[in-house]
């Protein structure tokens, strides 16, 4: 165990988070899917809590080799998964894949593992490096914007378009990102109300198109029209099942809760152990059990910032920033959706919900970010002892760190 310690490198307080985010979640799960055994007759809860005991489990293991990976690594890295990361959200949208009757065309099936894989988390992941590199290239000189067309915008914009279909909330996070760390990364300011006049008009472009070809993507431009709709004028409809379910959830569990494993409307809320989960960790916790959760996240955000000023390259401080703020606000929007701040997305809450990608790629996010500052740590051990090991004159490292 003691070898295991020293192994452990980076941000011991981004450990701790995630470790007890991960520890925190297995009585909500266990709880919440009793909703797929008795409701939809899926598997048992012992078999959920296990198979999501073994998602963690490989998930810590990818935070744990990442973390050892120096992070210079990941700028050609990035350049080399893109093409794959382009084949794989276009493979995924040629399925077409419905649910009720709209497109969700968001998960690839892994042969002969028989596991879904939602391609967009990882797409979001490596774009946001891939731009991470590109903007710290650019750091610190005038840049024209038609040379920043082909390998900045195109990449980005053709992520997004291939995710939208299907996905629009993450596809509007991860624009608001790429913008984030443009202006972190110093991009001309008065480039970027251009680009973001560009998304604006490409969303209508879509929905025009979807509007003249309804065959092409079946109900969902309807049901995003609908979600908003509804949650402004706050009606009541059947398309508002799941939130009002989540607030009586809410409601009920008042200051401490009802008690672990006492929640009722688990039964009667769908995705009650995926995107509904706080719903439920609040009614059996109170809001005391709901603060404690925002804090672990708040707590993280605050580390993420540490790390990244503390980072010794631009790259390594984008990077930071980029992987890390999608999980804090991937997990404010799963919180603000359960209380009706915002309308219904599908966001999962980090480390907490079930489902293997959502936990895969916060842990590959977070492995990312325990790798910069595992080489920080590792650069001022270095400047102490006044010397360099064989290690950091890695040939491998130097041609990497100049892609």
């Amino acid at each position: 165990m003691q070898s295991l310690f020293k192994n452990i490198k980076g941000d011991r307080a981004i450990w701790a988070v995630a470790a007890l985010l991960a520890i925190l979640s297995f009585l909500p799960v266990y709880s919440a899917s009793s909703n797929l055994v008795y409701v939809v007759g899926s598997g048992t809860t012992v078999g959920h809590l296990l198979k999501h005991a073994m998602l963690l489990l490989l998930g810590f293991g990818i935070i744990f080799g990442v973390h050892r990976i120096p992070y210079r690594y990941f700028k050609g890295l990035s350049i080399i998964v893109m093409p794959v990361v382009f084949l794989l959200l276009v493979y995924t949208l040629a399925q077409g894949t419905t649910i009720d009757g709209a497109n969700a065309s968001r998960w690839v099936r892994i042969p002969f593992v028989g596991v879904s894989f939602q391609t967009s988390t990882l797409a979001t992941v490596v774009l946001l490096i891939y731009v991470a590199r590109y903007l710290s290239r650019i750091k610190d000189r005038e840049v024209a914007f038609k040379e920043t067309v082909v390998p900045l915008w195109a990449p980005v914009f053709l992520v997004m378009a291939l995710i939208l279909p299907a996905n629009f909330s993450t596809t509007a996070i991860l624009f608001f990102i790429v913008l984030l760390l443009c202006f972190l990364g110093g991009y001309p300011v008065k480039y970027l109300g251009g680009i973001v006049a560009a998304g604006i008009f490409s969303l209508f472009l879509f929905i025009l198109v979807n509007k003249a070809f309804p065959d092409l993507l079946p109900n969902r431009i309807d049901t995003w029209v609908n979600r908003i709709e509804n949650f402004a004028n706050g009606e009541d409809t059947e398309a508002d099942y799941q939130i009002e379910k989540a607030k009586i959830a809410i409601a009920t569990g008042g200051v401490l809760g009802v008690g672990a494993g006492k929640s009722v409307m688990k039964n009667f809320l769908p995705q009650s152990s995926s995107d509904f989960i706080y719903a439920i960790i609040v009614e059996e916790y109170g809001l005391a059990g709901g603060l404690l959760l925002l804090f672990l996240y708040m707590l993280l955000l605050f580390r993420i910032v540490i790390v990244a000023y503390k980072a010794d390259t631009v790259f390594g401080k984008l990077l930071v920033i980029g992987v890390g703020l999608p999980i804090v606000f991937q997990a404010l929007i799963n919180m603000a959706v359960a209380v009706e701040l915002f309308p219904v997305t599908g966001q999962n809450l980090p480390l907490i919900s079930t489902g293997g990608t959502s936990i895969w790629m916060s842990c590959l996010a977070i492995g990312i970010i325990l790798s910069v500052s595992a080489r920080r740590e590792e650069a001022a051990t270095v400047a102490e002892r006044g010397a360099v090991t064989e290690e950091e004159q890695n040939p491998l490292e130097v041609l990497s760190g100049q892609l």
